[in-house]
C-alpha cells in the first residue's frame, strides 16, 4: 500500500480554500480497465473519507466549470495527482477514487445544466468541504 501524501493532500486543500465562487463543462476523469493481476491491496484506513475527498472534487469541479466560460481543468488534473499519487499499483482503490469522483461529477451535472445562484452556492459549500477533508487527512494520517 502507498502511503498518504500529506503534499498532495494539501496540494489539493491550496486548490480548494483561495477559489471564488464560479464553475462550463469539462470532462470527467477517465476510468481505466482493470489490471489482469491484480496485487494484494489493503484498504487505508482513511480511504473513507478519500473516497468523500474524490466525490466532493467532481462536484466542485463540474460546478466551477458550469459557470466559468473558460473552464478549470486544474480540478481533473488535481484529481489525477491525487489518484496518482494515493493509489499506485492498487488497481481497486485506484477504481474507487475515480467511482467516487465521477459520482460527485454526474450527481450535479444531472440537477444543474446552467449556472444558477444555488449552483454558485452549491460549489462554495462543497469545495469548503473538500478543504476541511484534506486538512484533517493530512494531519492524520499525512507523513
Amino acid at each position: 500500500m502507498t502511503r498518504l501524501s500529506g503534499r498532495v493532500l494539501l496540494a489539493v486543500a491550496s486548490l480548494v480554500l483561495p477559489l471564488a465562487p464560479s464553475a462550463s463543462v469539462a470532462q470527467e476523469v477517465q476510468d481505466v480497465p482493470p489490471v489482469a493481476t491484480e496485487p494484494t491491496e489493503k484498504p487505508a484506513p482513511y480511504d473513507a473519507k478519500l473516497a468523500r475527498l474524490s466525490e466532493v472534487m467532481g462536484a466542485v469541479h463540474y460546478l466551477r466549470n458550469l459557470c466559468n466560460k473558460d473552464g478549470e481543468p486544474e480540478w481533473r488534473q488535481a484529481m489525477q495527482q491525487l489518484i496518482d499519487a494515493e493509489t499506485g499499483t492498487e488497481p481497486k482503490r485506484k477504481a474507487q477514487m475515480i467511482s467516487a469522483y465521477n459520482r460527485g461529477y454526474r450527481s450535479f451535472a444531472s440537477v444543474y445544466t446552467t449556472c444558477t445562484a444555488s449552483a454558485v452556492a452549491a460549489e462554495q459549500l462543497y469545495r469548503n468541504e473538500g478543504a476541511t477533508l484534506a486538512v484533517e487527512i493530512a494531519a492524520r494520517f499525512g507523513n
